[in-house]
């Protein structure tokens, strides 16, 4: 991929969330709703001005435009519902979701679900990774261990986890899972991982030295933690401070963005996405093009192999 093209902003998409309960079953998570319109901005003077009326694009088709969402996009009243889960042995679980990118091994969207508990018995089919937006609620182990979760907290459910799911207060998460092949962990009992955000502090992170995991870069200004490393996924938490730096081979990756203000632009088609705080974005592996830091920024990411 030859990355040389003339830079063409795309404008964030507004979005307003609304309190309607809405339900769909987890195991659904590819399931998706109609896809909301797009509205780019406009350039002046080298900067976006505020979003204008969209109208039809000629652009060459990018990840930049099809694999992006800001919070609105994962609001309730945009999720698909598909009614109460019929397992459940407490409380009235009923669930929904909305898949923002699949790319046949990783994808990733969002989930909604009241309060309720049911077992899950079966195995996870693939390895999940969410951030709590709201709400509380536990994960527990084959063998009874239990992971308790709240807003702000990253959960890993590896392949092959067998254990129930306990929703104390309405959860909205936001996801994304790796179809892997195998179950990579041999433990005789799989087991859930919680991260609070408190660990995504400074003092945790280790300064880039090297190349990152997410694009092999050697920007000075990154630092970060990769807390989950087994077989083909990896996770991790990412910050960098207000400059700029190419990408020449980036990872098939998801990040959700926690704080700061940045702008991943695809050198293939040109385009260049803001991304603010709460935004999620999907990006394809060996993508090549640059990442500018407006703000000091941090994310949540994931890659897969």
């Amino acid at each position: 991929v030859v990355c040389s093209a003339s830079f063409q902003p795309i404008g964030r998409v507004p979005q307003h969330r609304t309190s309607t309960p809405l339900y769909s079953y987890l195991d659904s998570l590819q399931q998706e709703a109609p896809q909301a319109s797009t509205q780019p901005s406009v350039a002046v003077n080298g900067a976006v001005s505020a979003p204008v009326q969209a109208e039809a694009s000629t652009a060459t088709p990018s990840f930049i435009s099809e694999w992006y969402g800001d919070i609105g996009y994962f609001g309730l009243d945009n999720l698909r519902s598909k009614g109460p889960r019929p397992t459940a042995d407490w409380g009235t679980p009923a669930d929904a979701t909305r898949k923002l990118a699949d790319d046949g091994t990783l994808r990733t969207g969002s989930w909604w679900c009241s309060e309720g508990g049911w077992p899950s018995s079966n195995p996870k089919g693939a390895t999940e990774i969410f951030y709590v937006v709201s709400g509380n609620g536990c994960l527990s182990d084959k063998d009874g261990m239990k992971h308790y979760f709240g807003p702000g907290d990253t959960v890993i459910i590896p392949k092959g986890h067998e254990g129930r799911w306990d929703v104390f207060s309405d959860i909205h998460k936001i996801w994304a899972v790796n179809a892997h092949e195998r179950i990579e962990d041999p433990s005789p009992v799989i087991r859930v991982q919680v991260d609070g955000y408190h660990t995504f502090a400074p003092q945790y992170l280790t300064k880039n030295t090297g190349y990152d995991p997410l694009y092999s870069s050697s920007y000075e200004g990154i630092s970060f933690n990769t807390f989950y490393d087994v077989g083909p996924t990896k996770t991790g938490v990412w910050t960098c401070g207000a400059g700029s730096f190419p990408v020449t081979n980036g990872k098939k990756s998801f990040f959700h963005l926690l704080e700061g203000v940045l702008f991943v632009t695809d050198g293939a088609s040109g385009l260049s996405r803001r991304c603010e705080a709460g935004d999620t974005m999907m990006l394809p592996e060996g993508w090549c093009g640059h990442i500018d830091v407006i703000e000091p920024s941090k994310k949540l990411w994931t890659t897969a192999e």
